[in-house]
């Protein structure tokens, strides 16, 4: 097939220089007008560690070897494997631990600015937009929190309101993003409307259908020839999205097998030997070429071990990608490459930097909490349908207990409120784990630090819905089960419920803040609420615990919330009616007359200490949980890189 015919060749774009983004070149962390990004002579060596715990072996595993390249305004696109394009795409976006780095990344001949995280754009390919807002929500908080306070309210508000036209969003901005198609648009939309001179995304057309697909790919385009430097891995890409690549690199098993022009690509595999009919896709074509043509080897008729089978298969794979990369590193592509890297690279031996790690925000910590309660109190009004059902399980558990034959006394009832309160906050865990994805890109990208945001979700989502069922339980119980009524008992019993609620949710936070799988911790905090519990009901069968067994109350949670509801409701209280004190006095079994009897019997301190200690105990106990969770939270992202 003639080159002068062939289909993938598509003329240059030209850029209209007056649509490039302003940026604010007085910071030199700051990405000001086009940016090129060269990378040389890299190397990505990974550790991984294998075995059972406290006997695990560590290997590294070499991601990249000897890699060089340029990206330059315009599609570049990153084909292979995904161990080969996902690798090469996150090392370039600095979105990998950078100790296992070797070579240099140069912007505009350059190091990486210390921020370059936080001032380039990054779509993963598992999207994490929150579906539980809308469209325009999820554009406005990343505007909100990536734009400088400079920008007006108003330029801010045409830059999203442009950046849904451009992706077609503007008929669906009110809409949550429930779907595979809207999320990622709408993942893609934070990103733009940001303006950043560089834009990484991670396979951006997995899962969309082609129509969606075509359409994602045209809006890169259309940034790109704005002077935006877009860099994106892909897996397959039909003819329709390949011819709109300016730049195309070809990667698997680490190695460069080509690195040039998309236009070309096609000639030069041809002119190497390779037959492409013409009826083919030239991305599929270049796929089954650097996967070594395995449909062949797999489908002979030839019957043997599969062991076998499948080593040759790896012996093949591995000449064919030496074959390739040798044949790449002759050709006059990568020479004229070189021609333009070496002067960019000039005498800059960047290496390994610590400064690659920081975290650069550009709005300050109030506005980023104010943010951060916002959309989390929006994501909170999302569980209504839920809220509403627990409340109505609620009521319905604390009328049944109050009802005869279920109605066990005051003491009873109190532990049974005690019950329900830690039932209800083991829905705390879901706070954390489920944003960790979206807590990790958001946090390495620059929208806010790590203490604005613990911060925003506890006062947003865990004091909501813990403060709500304990006000249903008090004026429950103070409305029906007959406890005490006058307005101070009502409020120290609202005070008490809540204080409980609180710790008892503060515990399975720290237990699963930093976990990926919720199963151990949820059973273990399960069996420490269970066995909690039982030492509680056991201070209402009997005057004192097991003397071995007595220390288990200073970290028993509902212990003390159920000795503070107790003290509240007993003391000052009177049973006996002065007309029955002359049959009282007589009768040979020990009645119990006041709360004090009653709690000194139950071995409670009877002084205001005796009541206010257990708050104290309370609230040390969450703010000790609450504060492990934040440091796992500190820990979680220097363990992971997105």
């Amino acid at each position: 097939m003639s080159p002068n015919n062939d289909p993938v060749a598509i003329p240059m774009i030209e850029r209209n220089p007056s649509d490039l983004p302003g940026m604010d070149s007085s910071d030199p962390d700051t990405l000001t007008g086009e940016a090129v990004l060269s990378f040389h002579n890299i190397s990505y060596r990974e550790t991984v560690q294998s075995g059972f715990p406290f006997c695990k072996k560590t290997e590294e595993k070499e991601r990249l070897s000897n890699v060089s390249g340029i990206m330059r305004p315009g599609l570049n696109a990153i084909m292979g494997p995904e161990d080969g394009r996902s690798w090469l795409l996150d090392v370039l976006a600095a979105r990998k631990d950078p100790r296992g780095l070797s070579g240099d990344i140069l912007i505009n001949g350059k190091p990486q600015p210390a921020n370059f995280k936080c001032t380039s754009g990054y779509v993963p390919q598992k999207d994490v937009v929150m579906h539980t807002v809308t469209v325009r929500e999820n554009i406005e908080f990343s505007a909100a929190l990536r734009l400088p306070m400079t920008v007006k309210r108003d330029e801010r508000r045409r830059r999203i309101d442009e950046v849904l036209e451009l992706l077609h969003l503007d008929e669906v901005a009110n809409v949550k993003p429930r779907s595979k198609e809207l999320r990622k648009k709408t993942s893609v939309a934070m990103e733009l409307v940001t303006e950043h001179p560089i834009l990484f995304l991670d396979d951006p057309t997995t899962g969309l259908d082609l129509k969606t697909a075509i359409d994602v790919i045209s809006v890169l385009r259309k940034m790109s020839m704005r002077g935006q430097t877009i860099i994106f891995s892909i897996n397959q890409a039909q003819y329709s999205i390949f011819k709109s690549f300016d730049s195309l690199t070809l990667v698997t098993s680490g190695k460069v097998m080509y690195h040039g022009p998309a236009q070309k690509a096609l000639e030069y595999f041809t002119l190497a030997g390779y037959k492409y009919d013409c009826h083919n896709n030239p991305a599929d074509f270049f796929l089954d070429i650097i996967n070594g043509g395995f449909s062949d080897l797999l489908n002979t008729e030839e019957e043997g071990h599969d062991a076998d089978k499948y080593t040759e298969l790896s012996e093949r794979q591995y000449q064919v990608t030496e074959k390739l990369a040798n044949m790449y590193a002759q050709s006059s592509i990568y020479r004229e490459m070189r021609t333009e890297l070496d002067p960019l690279l000039g005498e800059q031996r960047t290496g390994w930097s610590s400064a690659l790690e920081e975290i650069t925000c550009v709005t300050p910590f109030w506005h980023q909490l104010w943010w951060i309660i916002y959309r989390s109190f929006k994501n909170s009004l999302d569980f209504l349908n839920a809220t509403v059902t627990q409340k109505e399980t609620i009521l319905m558990l604390n009328l049944s207990l109050l009802l005869p034959p279920f109605s066990p006394g005051r003491a009873g009832l109190l532990f049974s409120l005690t019950i329900l309160q830690i039932i209800i906050s083991m829905s705390a865990c879901e706070f954390f784990v489920i944003d960790k994805d979206r807590f990790l890109h958001e946090h390495t990208s620059g929208y806010y630090r790590v203490l604005p945001y613990f911060l925003g979700k506890l006062l947003a989502e865990l004091v909501p819905r813990r403060l709500l069922p304990s006000i249903i339980f008090t004026v429950i119980v103070v409305s029906i089960a007959g406890v005490k009524t006058d307005v101070n008992g009502f409020f120290t019993m609202l005070f008490t419920i809540m204080m409980l609620a609180y710790s008892a949710s503060s515990l399975p936070l720290c237990f699963k803040a930093g976990e990926s799988a919720m199963g151990v911790p949820t059973l273990l905090v399960t069996i420490y609420f269970v066995f909690m519990l039982f030492f509680s009901d056991l201070s209402i069968l009997s005057e004192s615990l097991l003397p071995g067994l007595s220390w288990i109350l200073y970290i028993n949670i509902p212990h003390y919330g159920f000795t503070a509801l107790q003290h509240n409701e007993f003391l000052g209280q009177n049973f006996c009616t002065e007309h029955n004190t002359a049959e009282v006095s007589r009768c040979r079994n020990y009645v119990i007359c006041t709360g004090e009897e009653f709690l000194m019997i139950q071995g409670i301190d009877r002084s205001s200490w005796g009541f206010w200690k257990n708050h104290v105990a309370l609230a040390c106990i969450t703010i000790i949980c609450l504060s492990f969770t934040y440091a796992q939270l500190l820990a979680l992202y220097k363990k992971r890189h997105f």
